[in-house]
């Protein structure tokens, strides 16, 4: 299996330099040569299967042979221990629950496999792996606890100065061992920058060996495929014959990417809806054409806090940097804080479901999306769980009233340890040594 560059369609790298390089010289991302259908066999039996099963049928096919069969399945059985049950909240309106792992929230798919697939790729190799990420929120906590501990790896996680929750920010702290925290005074693209700066630099990314746990690496994209064909074959036991329209709240648009991926091999979809918080540079680009980053602005749906989304590059290439083509199939809306505090409230009162701040931002764009197709089934990706966004939450339905995970809870107590540094890649390169 080969990879190429968004900026450089001629290039060709196998999987491991794809993965363990993360971003090309050219500073594009990496895309697979091709993908391909799922095959007849798959379709007959795929209702029937696992979760895990399911993933490494998907797995299976966009690897074809660049691991074998037993190993393959190992890597998956091990990462999709975890559910992600479909909830309905109406006829036409469903949560997928992606909290149900370690750290509560999608990223647990992404980074659990990731940190698997590195181990064996690197599995005879003799140097260090340091692994550098930035965060907005649930990336930072899930690499944590994905690669805690994991021998030959350290991992150093940039996240802004105040852009994270609490609980959170606890998440990405508190591990210690191999696992270190830089506190970047600034925001989430100042730290995305950080990151990209140091794997530009081809020989502090050769003296270090430096891989990346973001979604700008295309290992974390493939399992969160996984989760669509899921919720679709859960919808289909609801509504036989539906397609879904996938609601996904959406910042770095790794997750909306890991859809396109779905689709490309096979699986029906009517409809994606990348719903955002003012932070809103793809739906303004769906819009009118023009795509303009911006510095992100702080939000209460703080994993969503992007300006400059890494994976729209991926994007414009599934469709050819054609927007008419993308917005066929992407449909873009954008909501306020206000907007969002007041969906939390209805979602609880009307519906009797509690839901995060990003959840809630997707709930709006669904009931935008039915007012104008009422015969769609929308379903809305839940990307985390309420409690990781305790005091938000507790302001609109009222101390006392979130449930908190153990796992989560027995983090509050916790010392913090981070280091303080500016926005300049050349703290993390000294930090780097």
């Amino acid at each position: 299996m080969k990879f190429y560059s968004t900026n450089n369609p001629e290039l060709r790298v196998d999987l491991k330099e794809a993965v363990i390089r993360s971003l090309p010289a050219d500073n594009g991302l990496y895309m697979p040569e091709s993908i391909a259908p799922l095959p007849d066999s798959f379709w007959e039996n795929w209702r029937t299967m696992s979760f895990s099963e399911l993933g490494y049928h998907v797995a299976k096919n966009f690897f074809q042979d660049a691991i074998p069969a037993n190993d393959l399945k190992q890597i998956v059985d091990d990462s999709i221990n975890f559910e992600a049950p479909l909830v309905a909240l109406s006829e036409t309106t469903h949560i997928l629950e992606l909290f149900h792992g370690p750290t509560l929230a999608f990223k647990d798919f992404g980074a659990r496999f990731m940190a698997r697939l590195m181990a064996y790729l690197t599995k005879d190799d003799t140097e260090e792996l340091t692994v550098l990420v930035a965060t907005s929120g649930d990336t930072g906590g899930a690499v944590a606890s994905a690669f805690h501990n994991v021998a030959g790896t350290r991992v150093i996680i940039l996240y802004p100065k105040g852009g994270v929750s609490d609980l959170q920010e606890k998440q990405l702290t508190t591990l210690g061992g191999n696992i270190s925290a830089l506190e970047v005074e600034g925001t989430f693209d100042d730290c995305q920058r950080m990151v990209k700066s140091c794997f530009l630099d081809a020989d502090l990314a050769k003296k270090h060996n430096l891989t990346s746990a973001n979604s700008i690496n295309i290992s974390r994209l493939l399992p969160q495929s996984f989760y669509y064909f899921h919720a679709a074959r859960q919808l289909l036991d609801l509504h036989e014959g539906a397609e879904p329209t996938f609601v996904i709240p959406s910042g770095n648009f790794g997750n909306l990417t890991a859809g396109l991926i779905a689709v490309q091999m096979g699986l029906p979809v009517r409809q994606f809806v990348a719903a955002t918080n003012i932070n809103d540079v793809v739906p303004r680009y769906l819009a009118d054409g023009k795509y303009e980053p911006v510095k992100s602005v702080a939000t209460i749906s703080n994993a969503m806090d992007v300006g400059a989304p890494s994976n729209f590059a991926r994007m414009q290439d599934f469709f050819g940097n054609d927007w008419d083509s993308m917005r066929e199939s992407v449909s873009g809306l954008a909501f306020s804080d206000d907007e969002t505090r007041v969906a939390i409230k209805e979602v609880k009162d009307t519906l009797d479901y509690t839901i995060d701040p990003h959840g809630a931002i997707g709930w709006l764009a669904s009931e935008a999306w039915l007012e104008a197709a009422p015969d769609s089934h929308t379903v809305i990706l839940e990307t985390a769980h309420p409690s990781k966004f305790i005091d938000t939450m507790e302001a609109e339905l009222g101390a006392g009233n979130i449930d908190i995970p153990e796992r989560l809870a027995c983090l509050s107590e916790l010392e913090k340890i981070a280091t303080l540094v500016k926005p300049d890649p050349q703290e993390v390169i000294g930090y780097l040594g």
